[in-house]
């Protein structure tokens, strides 16, 4: 049964990730939410772990940070993440990416139909 509260969808961002207690590593977040993440990593992060993690969400823009985020769950080579503390700014920039990539396969749509009306 799922639990979660938000839907998350599927991208590929890198991210890093570290702790209090000198975890450091890279991975690749796999979905993405408000309130979560899923990263596949070489490193094993046991669940309960607290992290400061960085999301690149653009080649261009600075990664979202969050201040602290709860591993939930752990299947290695992936893990869960519960955003626990983000700074206001960082709070924005995580909604208006998580709402770009839930209207991406809409704006795709519209885009190809009013390619086809446009050559027709």
């Amino acid at each position: 049964m799922d639990q979660r509260q938000c839907p998350r969808f599927p991208v590929r961002f890198k991210s890093t990730f570290s702790s209090a207690n000198l975890v450091k590593g890279e991975g690749a977040v796999l979905d993405l939410s408000i309130r979560g993440c899923r990263i596949q990593s070489g490193l094993e992060v046991a669940p309960g772990t607290t992290l400061d993690v960085r999301v690149e969400t653009d080649g261009d823009a600075l990664p979202v940070q969050v201040q602290q985020a709860v591993v939930r769950w752990s299947r290695p080579p992936q893990f869960g993440l519960e955003f626990v503390t983000l700074v206001p700014e960082e709070w924005v920039r995580l909604q208006e990416t998580v709402r770009r990539i839930e209207m991406e396969p809409y704006q795709r749509e519209a885009e190809a139909a009013q390619k086809a009306q446009a050559s027709s």
